[in-house]
């Protein structure tokens, strides 16, 4: 009998290599996922704050522009959401009861005028308050530094307690 030089198919050796190839990348993909959907949640939360801050600037400079500063300090009572033409998908309004508020989502708390994002992933977040974390938000009156009456120069939106991701 003689032997075919060519085999056809490859060695159980070879199945196990890949196999256990595929399972470690498999084990170090599945242990970043967690890092990145904290990453990605940063990044959305990071870039609505940037959209509010914006829209409230504008409409600062709206009432600047039309001589109205006294309309400047009522915008602090306001809802920042109501600043966007198109709120974010996740927001869910002006909430009474926040304790069973899903994670993930935007929501204002007339009560306190706070405006309040809930942290899905704890992955690297340090900072808020409650379980789920909860980054708070309030708008600060900002005043001109040179004038002795406490002129209003405009508004910012803060957070209540330092907050932040930390990834290494």
């Amino acid at each position: 009998m003689t032997r075919n030089l060519y085999q056809r198919g490859f060695s159980l050796l070879e199945l196990v290599v890949v196999i256990t190839v595929v399972a470690v990348l498999a084990g170090v993909f599945l242990r970043t996922v967690p890092a990145w959907q904290a990453r990605a949640e940063e990044a959305a939360m990071e870039t609505v704050l940037g959209n509010l801050r914006s829209a409230l600037n504008i409409n600062v400079a709206a009432h600047i522009a039309k001589n109205e500063t006294g309309k400047i300090a009522h915008l602090i009572r306001v809802n920042p959401m109501t600043n966007l033409a198109d709120k974010p998908e996740n927001y869910v309004g002006i909430v009474t009861d926040s304790s069973n508020v899903d994670s993930r989502v935007w929501y204002y708390d007339n009560q306190s005028k706070e405006l309040v994002y809930v942290v899905a992933n704890h992955e690297g977040f340090v900072g808020g308050e409650g379980n789920p974390p909860r980054v708070k938000f309030v708008i600060k009156p900002v005043y001109v530094a040179s004038s002795r009456r406490g002129q209003l120069a405009g508004l910012k939106l803060v957070s209540t307690r330092p907050y932040g991701w930390n990834f290494n």
